[in-house]
């Protein structure tokens, strides 16, 4: 009975010592990260330019004469052949004008022969002495100044022909036809644009270009693309740039013309990626996303591997920015070869342990088992 009692006090004695001890802390797992290898190449001056497609043979129509529009045969994307119609004046008076101008030459040349015919007769009379040399003289000059006046009038005759002529609009070569600047009704002068015609057989790409980029876009490479097809990018190479800039902008027009057969609708919108070689330096490309800061500066963090069973330790490491393309970072600092955190940078702290990808850490192997 002594000896049952003694035993179930030691019993007790213990589960008290052992309420009374610490609780161990748990073991917590390292935390995985998605990481990339950092790789140097040279590196490359990339922009993307908006732009359009145009032709490169691309005319202004527009009346010789002006007058009141009577007739309009032509839409934009109509096709028209050199020689097709394209509008037409009201003709009345240019008509007029042709016939007053028939009658003077009429009169003109009526004239003339009248005052030929006296010139011969008054020759015929000198030679017996019937009249004086001056007379003679007077009717020669008379002649040739009526042969003059029917010459004259001839020509106004013809410049009223040609205006009528003018007063019908008609291509000047075949294309299509990109605008259209009047109306039926509509009053024109002389010289004012009316409609555009552009070779669709020969496409380009017209982008602007800002000045402080002048000198690099002039040593890139080119590539376009589609707003319809964005993924199908295709060469072009710089057949023009303008050397003033335009007032209003202050930007320069570049005529970038393709490099090979690429059908290209009119007026369709385009990008132009501009790509140039950076000599005596060399950047890594990195994800967007492994941007961080440190202080205000730019920082990465950087996976430093602890052993063989891919676990390591992070640390954040400043970096220079050299720019952007698209989703990535070009930047330079850390060693080549570097591992880069490229995913949940915010929950990353100094010295912490993560597991690389497909990673099974001991510790994390003990807090499943426990």
């Amino acid at each position: 009975m002594k000896n049952s009692i003694t035993a179930v006090g030691v019993i007790a004695v213990a589960a008290l010592l052992c309420a009374c001890s610490p609780e161990q802390p748990p073991v917590q797992a390292p935390r995985p990260v998605r990481t990339v290898e950092l790789r140097y190449e040279g590196a490359r001056d990339a922009n993307r330019y908006a732009g359009t497609v145009q032709s490169r043979h691309e005319v202004s129509q527009a009346f010789r004469v002006d007058g009141k529009v009577v007739q309009r045969k032509v839409e934009v994307g109509q096709f028209v052949h050199e020689g097709d119609v394209l509008a037409t004046l009201d003709d009345s008076d240019y008509r007029l004008a042709v016939e007053a101008a028939q009658q003077s030459w009429t009169a003109a040349v009526a004239q003339a022969r009248q005052a030929d015919s006296d010139h011969q007769r008054l020759g015929a009379l000198k030679a017996d002495g019937s009249v004086s040399a001056a007379d003679d003289e007077r009717a020669r000059t008379s002649a040739e100044t009526s042969r003059a006046n029917a010459e004259a009038e001839a020509r106004k005759l013809a410049l009223a022909r040609n205006r009528l002529t003018y007063s019908v609009l008609r291509a000047s070569w075949s294309g299509v036809v990109t605008a259209v600047h009047f109306e039926v009704g509509q009053v024109v002068t002389p010289g004012a644009e009316v409609v555009s015609i552009a070779d669709p057989g020969m496409p380009e790409i017209v982008v602007d270009v800002p000045e402080d980029q002048l000198a690099a876009f002039k040593q890139s490479t080119f590539k376009a693309s589609l707003a319809s097809a964005p993924d199908q990018t295709f060469e072009v190479g710089l057949r023009e740039l303008s050397p003033q800039a335009a007032p209003q902008t202050r930007t320069y027009r570049a005529r970038m013309k393709l490099l090979g057969a690429q059908p290209l609708p009119l007026g369709a919108t385009a990008t132009l990626q501009v790509e140039r070689k950076m000599t005596g330096l060399s950047v890594a490309a990195v994800p967007a996303t492994a941007l961080t800061q440190n202080a205000g500066q730019p920082a990465l963090w950087v996976v430093t591997p602890t052993d063989k069973t891919s676990l390591g330790s992070v640390e954040l490491v400043p970096v220079a920015v050299w720019g952007y393309r698209n989703d990535e970072v070009l930047v330079s600092g850390p060693p080549a070869g570097a591992l880069i955190v490229t995913a949940g940078v915010q929950k990353m702290a100094p010295g912490l342990k993560v597991a690389l990808p497909g990673a099974v850490s001991h510790e994390a192997k003990a807090v499943a088992t426990r």
